[in-house]
């Protein structure tokens, strides 16, 4: 006899995961730790949206907050950092999707398979109603590829020197390239 796992259980177990995971699939998908670069970018993402929010409103969010969703193939996203205006799940994950969501690339991101995995994740940002994400490659030139839900397919590229926005899910915030460095 086999047993049949709703998303309600789903859920359930991954409040019980000992580390960032996401619901793909009908699965959960643990994701390792990642680098020094990667964290710190991260992070530093993190403490420019956290600024911008103490000023303009909305909420920014660290790696690991749960955003839950419902796709016919993906219950719930982790970024790496997020701008959320929706509703609060007080000690629950957050019930929408980010309206902005920060991937930073790690070491398994990279050739064909990170590719496709990285663009069906971004597919399904954007199904669930995320309006802009931020692909950072801090191994590359193009250190940010700004998605957008209305061109999902024709990212705007920023590199050093140059200051990255992610219009319009973040009216009027802008990070200089160069702080994700720091």
């Amino acid at each position: 006899m086999s047993t049949v796992t709703t998303t309600s259980d789903l859920i359930d177990q991954l409040y019980l995961s000992e580390g960032k995971a996401e619901i793909v699939d009908g699965r959960i998908v643990e994701m390792s730790p990642t680098g020094d670069y990667p964290s710190s970018a991260s992070g530093l993402i993190y403490s420019s949206l956290l600024n911008y929010c103490r000023h303009f409103g909305g909420r920014a969010y660290t790696d690991n907050a749960g955003f839950l969703v419902n796709l016919p193939n993906r219950k719930s996203f982790s970024p790496d950092a997020a701008y959320y205006t929706g509703p609060r799940g007080k000690m629950k994950f957050l019930p929408e999707p980010p309206a902005f969501a920060v991937e930073v690339r790690s070491e398994d991101d990279y050739g064909p398979a990170g590719e496709r995995q990285m663009a069906a994740k971004r597919a399904d940002y954007f199904s669930a109603g995320t309006l802009v994400v931020w692909d950072v490659d801090v191994e590359s030139d193009d250190v940010v590829r700004v998605y957008r839900s209305t061109a999902p397919d024709e990212p705007t590229i920023y590199r050093r020197g140059e200051l990255a926005e992610a219009e319009p899910a973040v009216p009027g915030w802008k990070m200089p390239v160069d702080e994700i460095f720091e």
